[in-house]
């Protein structure tokens, strides 16, 4: 599949930021955040209401949008870690695919294919926000949106898609939700470098990795939660890390001949956690890390699971804006960056209850939700399937590590 795409035009906000405005300092989440993409591709089924205007459309709503979250029409600016916020714009696509929508839909995805449908580092990865719109050959459409993690997290993003598609669904009296961009005003900048993270180069993509889609229904979740040995509530996604993380330790034990120490990295979502509440449509990077260490691949969802709750209890009795607060965030994401090479390192994160598939532009809610972070070997990432009861997996594995994945995989409660 081969995408081909119209010269980009760059989107402004309808009305100009104020000078007051022009620079926004990012926080020292934002600093730690690595230099990688966020993003969500939303596909939609043919609908009367993609008539020839409706590019035109989406575009005039973007303008309104960015008027709001005007940071996103900017350009971040390294040296001085800042966004100039100078309205240049977000940059629009659009393209048309020689393949139907039905085409694409199904188990098995193709990372290729995806990517087709992203606009990732198109021009200087300055741009803070990336769209692109593709309709296929049968009139269904995907909606590509890919914005920089050193501005963007994933609720950020998911509160950009739904400002947008309200506004698109020309309901132009609608109140935003969103207070904006906070993080640097709630975590302010400490001149911290980057997390720095081994990320997958196209080359290595290509030819020694695939990207494997793996779906959970209700059913499978419930006999999950039937065999594990406990009697606390442990949620679906702590279910299905566990399940993963355990076929992954398998593969590492193969690897190295014994079984290593692992370390489960979770991205934990600050808003309306801490005891002075941070309001839950808040933009910018707003999160901590908690890190679960094992020698053990036996109960993993109970130990996920304390993990968890311990790392949520902690943040509740701190407020953000107290040197502990601060602290706290800081250091669980400073620990992980500390992790001993010996330790086999995977990197998680969940996109559940996060409501990407509310998001109605005006024909109907998109039928599949497709995340994208940067490749990262063992990197895995959840979001809830269509209907909300289930749960799809994304995971980048080295093709000579599937047998032993697959072989990993729990299949009394999973089919692969």
């Amino acid at each position: 599949m081969n995408a081909q795409k119209q010269p980009s035009k760059f989107i402004k906000p309808s009305v100009p930021t104020p000078s007051n405005l022009k620079h926004y300092k990012i926080g020292f989440i934002d600093e730690l955040a690595p230099f990688m993409d966020v993003a969500i591709v939303l596909f939609f089924t043919k609908n009367t209401n993609h008539n020839s205007k409706f590019g035109d459309q989406l575009e005039k709503s973007l303008e309104k949008t960015l008027t709001r979250l005007y940071p996103l029409a900017g350009r971040f600016v390294e040296e001085s870690q800042t966004i100039d916020c100078n309205d240049e714009g977000v940059e629009f696509i659009q393209a048309k695919v020689n393949i139907k929508l039905e085409d694409i839909l199904g188990l098995e995805v193709n990372a290729r294919s995806i990517k087709e449908l992203l606009p990732l580092k198109t021009i200087p990865h300055d741009n803070v926000l990336t769209i692109q719109l593709t309709t296929f050959e049968c009139g269904g459409v995907a909606l590509g949106v890919s914005a920089t993690h050193k501005v963007v997290d994933t609720s950020t993003l998911c509160t950009f898609v739904n400002e947008w598609a309200a506004m698109n669904r020309e309901e132009n009296d609608i109140k935003f939700t969103t207070p904006g961009f906070i993080s640097s005003s709630l975590f302010p900048a400490r001149g911290v470098r980057p997390i720095l993270i081994p990320f997958i180069t196209d080359e290595d993509l290509l030819s020694k990795y695939t990207w494997k889609k793996l779906s959970f229904s209700e059913s499978d979740i419930s006999n999950m939660k039937a065999k594990a040995i406990t009697n606390a509530r442990i949620s679906k996604v702590q279910l299905v890390f566990a399940t993963i993380w355990k076929a992954l330790i398998g593969v590492d034990r193969v690897t190295h001949g014994y079984l290593r120490e692992s370390m489960l990295s979770q991205a934990i979502n600050l808003r309306e956690k801490m005891a002075s509440p941070i309001p839950s449509y808040s933009c910018g990077n707003l999160w901590g890390l908690c890190s679960t260490t094992v020698k053990t691949n036996e109960e993993l969802e109970n130990l996920l699971n304390y993990s968890v709750k311990k790392t949520i209890d902690e943040y509740s009795k701190v407020h953000h804006d107290s040197e502990q607060g601060q602290m706290i965030v800081l250091n669980s994401i400073l620990n992980v960056t500390n992790t001993p090479l010996s330790t086999n390192m995977i990197i998680s994160t969940s996109w559940c209850k996060f409501p990407f598939y509310e998001a109605d532009f005006g024909f109907g809610k998109p039928i599949w939700a497709v995340p994208w972070t940067t490749p990262m070997k063992n990197a895995m990432l959840l979001i809830d399937n269509a209907n909300g009861n289930g749960v799809d997996a994304y995971i980048f594995l080295e093709v000579k590590d599937v047998p032993y994945f697959k072989e990993g995989l729990d299949v009394n409660v999973f089919n692969a």
